[in-house]
């Protein structure tokens, strides 16, 4: 099986720079906005986005996506539209890799057989299902990688090198590591233990590693993009999107603009960092 995932990672290696991963909520504020946010990631510098499904009850995200999530589902996102979305934009991008995360729930209640074929049909490459542990691989995991898409693990500063290989047991595409613990949006972790704690997965893997959590400046993803082979923003896009939106559904300035201005820095300062595990 090779996916989108694999082979943008792969040409990147190649590059000798490491990934931009971009998250954002699907349908936040609305459908057509947000569809715009999605096309414009790629434009501003983004290899790889993370498409948000809303969740009523999103226990592992900060209070930015959490608003992110009930502005969408007030929207009306539902899982169906988010996966329309990605084949609305897949109707003039068929490169970039496109990678589903959220939680099981939306996915059980669609039904997994279901939503596996029209994931693939929607041009999906990748699922991150943050509450779906390795010990549940007969859920999602085996029947996503018999579809051909690529089942996404985080690893965390907790992951013990006992845990470790049940994490990556099943892993595909690349594994996302945490770099604290607690939720979205939190403090920037330590880029030393960053480096140390990647050093210490790829000593169990050939995966390329990404790193996410606390991201939000073009500094930062340098400082990270220096030992990793991705960084993933999540809570920076949210916010940006939320920063110009008044309370009563006004807007200030076009969400997809301001996205795109924070990914272009992103993007700039990832592409001036190099792997320290380049070769």
């Amino acid at each position: 099986m090779t996916t989108r995932i694999d082979r943008r990672m792969a040409a990147l290696k190649a590059e000798d720079r490491p990934a931009l991963v971009t998250y954002f909520m699907g349908g936040d504020p609305d459908y057509d906005t947000s569809l715009s946010i999605m096309k414009a990631l790629p434009k501003a510098g983004a290899d790889v986005i993370e498409l948000g499904m809303p969740f009523s009850d999103p226990m592992a995200d900060g209070p930015a996506i959490q608003a992110a999530g009930l502005r969408a589902l007030k929207a009306g996102q539902t899982l169906a539209r988010t996966l329309a979305m990605a084949a609305d934009f897949r109707t003039a991008d068929d490169d970039t890799p496109i990678i589903l995360m959220g939680y099981y729930n939306p996915i059980y209640i669609y039904g997994v057989e279901r939503f596996l074929s029209d994931a693939k049909a929607a041009g999906i490459d990748g699922l991150i299902v943050v509450d779906l542990p390795p010990e549940m691989d007969a859920e999602l995991c085996i029947p996503a990688i018999r579809a051909g898409i690529n089942f996404i693990r985080l690893a965390t500063p907790t992951t013990d090198a006992k845990r470790l290989p049940k994490v990556l047991e099943n892993t595909s595409g690349f594994v996302y590591y945490v770099s604290m613990t607690g939720i979205t949006g939190s403090a920037l972790a330590d880029t030393t233990r960053v480096s140390e704690a990647v050093k210490r997965i790829k000593a169990h893997t050939d995966l390329p590693i990404c790193v996410g959590f606390g991201v939000k400046t073009a500094e930062q993803a340098r400082a990270i993009g220096a030992a990793a082979d991705g960084v993933v923003v999540g809570t920076a896009i949210v916010n940006a999107v939320a920063n110009v939106l008044g309370a009563d559904g006004s807007r200030t300035a076009d969400p997809a603009e301001a996205v795109a201005t924070l990914v272009g820095g992103l993007a700039q300062g990832v592409r001036s960092a190099r792997l320290a595990t380049a070769g």
